[in-house]
C-alpha cells in the first residue's frame, strides 16, 4: 500500500454545472414529448434563449440543433452520462469522481531522522551539501510539503561537527598504537585550482593485522612548494601526536614532496628519531608503462573508439560475441574496460591480440556506424601484438600488486627488480627501434627510482618479509653495508632492555617434560645448541630459507613471533613501511576514476570533512556528532515505525 504520509493532502474538488434548465427555459408552445428529448436533460438554455449549453463542458449549440447531434456530443465527450437515474444532480455525482473528499492529515514523522540519513548518504556518495538545494529538496517537497530539510548552511555546520567528533576517535585510536607508524602522501588539484595533500597512517597491531587510516586532507597554500607542504605535514603529525613515532614516509615522486620529506628527515634526525622517505613504486611503474605506450597511442585510440561503440550497442555486442565464438577467438564478457587507466589500455591490446578477425568482421558488417576508420592495418596489428607480448608481464605484476593483502617493501622491490630485468632484455634483444627507444626511457625512469629507494631501511623492510629475505631482494640492495647498518638498528633500537616483558625463547629450558620421547629430547638439545650458537635472532632468521611467495607474510609472523620475540617487534614496524603512496588498484584500474572525480569536483568547504568522514566510515569508525554516536539502524527503524503507525491510523479513519 502506498505510504500516505508522503502524499499531499487532497483539497475538496467540485465541478459546477451552472444554473438549472428549468429556471432559464423559454416559454412557448409545448412540444410533443419524444424519445430523443432525454438528451435535453443534459443541456441548459442560454440566457438569450437562442442556444443550448452542455451542462458538463459548456459547449453551445443552436436551438435548432437536432437532438441526435446532442446525443452524439454526449456519447463522444461524456460516455456514461446516462447511467445514474434521470436527474442532473445524480448525473453530476456519477461524472465527478473527487467530490468533497475528506482531507487527510499527513502522518507525523520525525523528519530529523530523514535529515541524518540523507547526510550520511551525501557523505558516502561524496556529494557537497548544495546537492540538497537542487534535485533532492524539490523531489521530497513534491511528495510531502511538511518535510523540512536542513538548509545547506546547517548541513555544512553539522558535517564539520561530525568531522571534529570522529577525528577525536582517530586520535584516541592512534594513542593505543604501541609500534612505529608509517605515512603516505598523495597530492591533487581541484577544479577550483586548490592544491591538496592527503596524509594516511599505516601500522600493524599486536595480532598482526594491518591498519590504515586517513589522517587529514589538507589545503596546501600558495606557492605549493616543499616548504608549505612540510609546514602542513608537521602540523598534522603533531596534532595526532605521532611526530616522534613515525618511521617512514612514501611520497608520490613529485619534487615538492621530496623537498618536504627531506625537511622532515632533518627535523627528525635532530631528535635522533630514525626516519626514511621513499618514492612510490606504483606511480613509477605507471609512468614506465606510459613511456612504453607513448608511440602507439593513436592506435589505442582507434581500438578504444571501437570498444566504446561495442559497449553501447546491444546489437553490435551480440554480433561480436557470436562472431568471436564462431572464429574461436574466446568468450568475451561485456562491457569491456575502456578507462584511461593501465587496465583499460591493456584491454585494448588484449582484444586485438585475441579477437582481431572478429573486430574486422563486426566493423565491416556495421560499416554505417564505424566506416573504415576503425579498421587496423597489418602494420598496426603487428605493433599491437608486439606490445601485448612485451607488456603482458607488466599486467601480471600490476594485478598481483592490486590483489596482495600486504604490499610489503620486499614484495614491491621484488617485482620492480623483475621490471628492470625485462626492460634490460628488451633493450638488448629487441629488433624494433621504436620499442628500443621506449625501453631507454623506461630504463632511465626505473634507475632513478632504484637510486632513491635503496637504503638500509628498505633493506631491513625487505629481508623481514620471510618470502623475500636476502635471497630475492635486488642485487644492488643486497650489500654487506646495508646488512651491518640493519644489525646496528636491531641492536640499538630493539635491545632486550627496551622490551623487559619479552622473554627470549632461544635460551630454552633443560627441564624434562613427562611423556617426551628420548629421540625428541635429543632433537630439542640440538635445536637449542644451534640457536645459542647464533649471534642473535636476526642471524638465525636470515639463516633459514625463504617461505613460498603465496604465503601470507603477516600470518607467518603471527605464528613465528614467539620464536623471534625481539625481531618480531622490529618486523611490525618495518613491514608497515609502504611501497606505494596510493592503493595500486586506484592507479592501475578504473576504480580510481570515481576517487579522482571526487577530488576534482568537491568544493573547498566540503573537501576535507567529506573525504575524511567517508574514509573513516569505510575503516569501521562510528558516525558521531558532538561525541555521541548516531545509530543509523535505529534511525531507520524509528522512521519506518512512525510511518507504519501513521499509515495504520489513516486507514482506520478512512474506513
Amino acid at each position: 500500500m502506498m505510504d500516505v504520509s508522503f502524499l499531499p493532502s487532497v483539497d475538496s474538488v467540485e465541478f459546477g454545472v451552472g444554473s438549472s434548465e428549468k429556471g432559464n427555459a423559454t416559454t412557448g408552445k409545448p412540444r410533443k414529448k419524444s424519445m430523443t428529448s432525454l438528451y435535453l436533460k443534459f443541456f441548459e438554455t442560454a440566457p438569450d434563449g437562442k442556444s443550448r449549453r452542455c451542462k458538463f463542458c459548456k459547449q453551445s449549440y443552436a436551438m435548432s440543433t437536432a437532438t441526435g447531434n446532442l446525443g452524439r456530443h454526449l456519447n463522444h465527450h461524456h460516455p456514461g452520462y446516462d447511467r445514474q437515474g434521470d436527474t442532473s444532480e445524480q448525473v453530476v455525482g456519477a461524472i465527478v469522481p473527487f467530490k468533497k473528499l475528506t482531507q487527510v492529515k499527513p502522518a507525523t514523522v520525525d523528519f530529523d531522522h530523514l535529515n541524518w540519513l540523507l547526510l550520511k548518504w551525501l557523505i558516502e556518495a561524496g556529494l557537497p551539501p548544495s546537492s540538497l538545494d537542487d534535485m533532492l529538496n524539490r523531489s521530497f517537497k513534491f511528495l510531502n510539503p511538511s518535510v523540512k530539510f536542513w538548509p545547506k548552511e546547517k548541513v555544512q555546520v553539522v558535517t564539520l561537527e561530525v568531522f571534529r567528533s570522529m577525528r577525536e576517535d582517530i586520535k584516541a585510536s592512534l594513542e593505543q598504537v604501541n609500534s612505529k607508524v608509517s605515512i603516505t602522501l598523495n597530492f591533487w588539484t581541484s577544479s577550483e585550482q586548490v592544491y591538496y595533500m592527503c596524509v594516511k597512517c599505516h601500522w600493524i597491531d599486536e595480532n598482526w593485522y594491518p591498519h590504515k587510516v586517513l589522517l587529514d586532507v589538507c589545503h596546501i597554500p600558495y606557492p605549493f612548494t616543499g616548504s608549505e607542504i612540510f609546514q602542513v605535514l608537521i602540523r598534522v603529525l603533531k596534532m595526532y601526536n605521532i611526530d616522534n613515532r613515525i618511521l617512514s614516509c612514501t611520497h608520490d615522486n613529485s619534487q615538492h614532496a621530496v623537498h618536504a620529506c627531506h625537511m622532515l628527515s632533518e627535523e627528525l634526525d635532530a631528535q635522533k628519531t630514525p626516519f626514511c622517505y621513499i618514492p612510490c613504486a606504483a606511480h613509477t611503474l605507471n609512468l614506465i608503462i606510459e613511456d612504453g605506450l607513448r608511440t602507439p597511442k593513436p592506435v589505442l585510440s582507434k581500438i578504444r573508439e571501437f570498444v566504446l561503440q561495442l559497449n553501447s550497442s546491444a546489437e553490435i555486442a551480440q554480433d561480436f560475441k557470436q562472431i568471436a565464438t564462431a572464429y574461436q577467438e574466446g568468450l568475451w564478457k561485456l562491457p569491456l574496460d575502456t578507462s584511461a587507466s593501465w587496465s583499460g589500455d591493456y584491454t585494448m591490446l588484449d582484444i586485438v591480440r585475441k579477437a582481431s578477425d572478429s573486430m574486422d568482421t563486426v566493423i565491416r558488417k556495421h560499416e554505417e556506424t564505424f566506416g573504415t576508420r576503425n579498421l587496423l592495418s597489418s602494420t598496426e596489428k603487428s605493433v599491437i601484438n608486439i606490445l601485448h607480448s612485451y607488456f603482458e608481464p607488466f599486467y601480471k605484476i600490476t594485478t598481483n600488486l592490486c590483489t596482495s593483502k600486504v604490499q610489503s617493501i620486499g614484495l614491491v622491490l621484488f617485482f620492480m627488480d623483475h621490471v628492470f630485468e625485462m626492460i634490460g632484455a628488451c633493450r638488448d634483444n629487441c629488433r624494433h627501434e621504436w620499442l628500443k627507444g621506449a625501453a631507454d626511457d623506461m630504463a632511465a625512469r626505473i634507475r632513478s627510482f632504484n637510486n632513491l629507494v635503496y637504503n638500509s631501511f628498505t633493506f631491513m623492510a625487505a629481508v623481514l618479509d620471510p618470502r623475500i629475505k636476502r635471497e630475492l631482494i635486488p642485487e644492488s640492495l643486497n650489500t654487506q653495508k646495508y646488512l651491518d647498518e640493519a644489525r646496528g638498528y636491531f641492536s640499538r633500537d630493539y635491545s632486550p632492555n627496551q622490551f623487559p616483558c619479552i622473554t627470549n625463547t632461544f635460551s630454552g629450558q633443560d627441564t624434562e617434560e613427562v611423556g617426551v620421547s628420548f629421540a625428541e629430547e635429543i632433537a630439542r638439545k640440538r635445536r637449542r645448541a644451534s640457536m645459542i650458537a647464533a649471534t642473535d635472532e636476526l642471524t638465525q632468521y636470515l639463516a633459514e630459507p625463504p617461505v613460498p611467495i603465496a604465503l601470507d607474510v603477516l600470518d607467518w609472523w603471527r605464528v613465528n613471533s614467539s620464536r623471534y620475540p625481539r625481531l618480531s617487534v622490529m618486523a611490525r614496524d618495518y613491514l608497515a613501511v609502504q611501497g606505494t603512496s596510493v592503493e595500486p588498484e586506484e592507479l592501475f584500474s578504473s576504480k580510481g576514476d570515481d576517487i579522482r572525480k571526487q577530488q576534482f569536483s568537491l568544493p573547498y568547504a566540503s573537501m576535507q570533512p567529506i573525504m575524511c568522514i567517508k574514509s573513516w566510515l569505510q575503516c569501521g569508525y562510528k558516525f558521531k556528532f558532538r561525541g555521541s554516536q548516531i545509530d543509523f539502524d535505529k534511525l531507520t527503524e524509528a522512521s519506518v515505525g512512525a510511518i507504519e503507525i501513521a499509515s495504520t491510523s489513516v486507514e482506520k479513519k478512512q474506513k
